[in-house]
C-alpha cells in the first residue's frame, strides 16, 4: 500500500492507494533540494552578486522614490524574509529615500490589513509606505505604449513616477505564461484591467506554447516581458520555495537574464514526464493557492496533462473563500454544460476579453476531456457543482466516485502538488 500526505489548506489528507493500481506519482525535486544556506543569507547573497546588472544599493543611490512591486495575498512569496533585505539594501547607501511598497494585485479583490501583516510582519506594515494596486481605476493609470500583440500598456502611475522601479516575486511554473515571477510583476500585477483581460485573451490562452514550463514563443510572455522594460522595472529579487514555502534559491539582478537564470533551476527540478492514467489524483498545493475554485484550475492542469480522455482528476483543495470571482463563476454556471462555456469562450476576440474569461477558459477545456472531482470540506457543493464539477468531502468519497466512472481497477498517479510541477 502506497500512502501519500496531500497538502489540503493549512493541513493534510491522508490517501492510500494499493500498490497494484498506481501507476506513478509525479513530485517536483525542490523536495529533494537542501540548500546549504539559510533563507535570509540565500536572499542576501542574491542582492550581492546580481546577475546582468549592477547591485541594488548603487542602484539605488541618490533616487529619491523607490517602488518595490510586491506580490500578493494569493501568492505564498515569503515576504517576510525578502522584504527587509530589499530595504537593508536600498537604505545602505540612501537612507532618506521615499520608498513605496506596492501590491501587485494583478484583477484579484484588494489585499487586507490582516493579509499585510501575516505576509510582511507588523512591523512593516507599521513603518512603511504600502499601496495596494486597484487595476479597476482608471485614474491610477499611466499609458506606456502598444504591446506588441497590440493592446495598450497602462500600468500604475506610481511605478511610472519612481526614479527607480523593482520588483520581488517567486518563480514556480505557471500554466499559461511558463513561469511566474520576474516580468509578471508589472503585467498582470500592476497594469490596468484593460490591459490584463488584452494580454488573458481567448487565442493567446489556446495557444499551445502558452502552457507551464513554456517561454519560447508563448505571445503571453512576450507581452509581459515587453511590459516590464516598458515600465522601466530596472532589479528583481525572485526567489524558489519547496512546499514548506520555505526559500531554496534566489535570483536577483536584470528582469530577463535574473529571471531566465531561475526559470532554469525550476525547470531542472519540476519537470516531470506525464504517467498516463485513469484517474489523477493532485493538489493546489494548499494554503494560500487553494483558497478558491479560481486558483484551484492551476493544479488541474497538472492532472490535465495525465488524465486519460474519460477520466477524473481528483484534486484536494479548500476553496473556503468560494469561486473566486463572480464572473469566472457565472462563464461557466450561465452555460447548460462544460463544452457549451468551452465553445463561447475560445470565440472570443481579444478586444472582447471578459473578466476571469482565460481561468474559466481552461476549467471549461479540462472538463471538456475528463470529470473534475473537488474535494473540500469548506465550499458550497451546490456552488461546484453549478460550475459542472463534481463535489466530495473527503478523498475516499472523491474516489468512490472515479471508480464508478473509470472502473474499481483503474489506475492511479498522484501528483502530490499539482501547482509544483511542470508534465511534459
Amino acid at each position: 500500500m502506497a500512502s501519500f500526505a496531500l497538502p489540503y489548506f493549512k493541513e493534510q489528507l491522508k490517501l492510500d492507494i494499493p500498490d497494484e493500481r498506481l501507476a506513478g506519482v509525479l513530485v517536483s525535486r525542490s523536495e529533494e533540494y537542501i540548500p546549504e544556506k539559510g533563507e535570509t543569507e540565500l536572499v542576501e547573497e542574491a542582492l550581492a552578486n546580481p546577475i546582468g546588472s549592477a547591485r541594488l544599493r548603487d542602484l539605488a543611490a541618490g533616487k529619491k522614490h523607490v517602488v518595490i512591486i510586491s506580490s500578493d495575498h494569493t501568492r505564498p512569496v515569503p515576504s517576510a524574509v525578502t522584504m527587509p533585505a530589499l530595504l537593508k539594501e536600498i537604505r545602505s547607501t540612501n537612507a532618506d529615500c521615499r520608498i513605496t511598497i506596492l501590491v501587485a494585485t494583478g484583477m484579484h479583490r484588494p489585499t487586507t490589513h490582516d493579509e499585510l501583516v501575516a505576509k510582511y510582519g507588523a512591523d512593516i506594515v507599521a513603518n512603511e509606505e504600502i499601496v495596494v494596486h486597484d487595476a479597476y481605476n482608471d485614474g491610477d493609470m499611466a499609458f506606456k505604449g502598444i504591446l506588441p500583440s497590440g493592446g495598450e500598456l497602462w500600468i500604475n502611475k506610481l511605478a511610472d513616477e519612481a526614479d527607480l522601479l523593482i520588483s520581488e516575486g517567486f518563480i514556480e511554473p505557471h500554466f499559461f505564461a511558463g513561469f511566474s515571477g520576474g516580468r509578471k510583476s508589472v503585467l498582470p500585477g500592476i497594469a490596468s484591467k484593460k490591459t490584463v483581460l488584452w494580454n488573458h485573451n481567448a487565442l493567446f490562452i489556446a495557444d499551445k506554447h502558452a502552457r507551464a514550463g513554456s517561454l519560447e514563443e508563448n505571445p503571453i510572455h512576450k507581452d509581459m516581458f515587453f511590459a516590464a522594460k516598458a515600465a522601466g522595472l530596472a532589479f528583481i529579487l525572485n526567489v524558489v520555495i519547496n512546499s514548506e514555502k520555505k526559500v531554496i534559491a534566489a535570483f536577483a539582478g536584470d528582469v530577463g537574464e535574473a529571471h531566465a537564470k531561475g526559470c532554469e533551476f525550476v525547470a531542472s527540478l519540476a519537470q516531470v514526464k506525464a504517467i498516463p492514467a485513469d484517474i489523477v489524483v493532485t493538489t493546489n498545493g494548499g494554503y494560500p493557492l487553494d483558497q478558491n475554485i479560481y486558483q484551484t484550475v492551476k493544479g488541474m492542469t497538472a492532472g490535465e496533462a495525465c488524465v486519460k480522455e474519460g477520466g477524473v482528476i481528483i484534486i484536494a483543495s479548500s476553496c473556503m473563500d468560494g469561486h473566486g470571482g463572480e464572473f469566472f463563476y457565472k462563464l461557466l454556471a450561465d452555460k447548460p454544460s462544460a463544452k457549451a462555456a468551452n465553445d463561447a469562450l475560445n470565440g472570443v476576440a481579444p478586444s472582447d476579453t471578459e473578466f476571469d474569461q482565460w481561468e474559466a477558459q481552461i476549467l471549461a477545456r479540462i472538463l471538456t476531456k475528463c470529470t473534475v472531482i473537488i474535494v473540500s470540506r469548506h465550499c458550497s457543493p451546490d456552488m461546484i457543482k453549478a460550475m459542472h464539477i463534481e463535489h466530495a468531502f473527503t478523498l475516499e468519497e472523491a474516489m468512490q466516485k472515479a471508480e464508478a466512472i473509470v472502473g474499481a481497477d483503474s489506475k492511479i498517479t498522484v501528483i502530490p502538488d499539482g501547482i509544483a510541477v511542470i508534465v511534459k
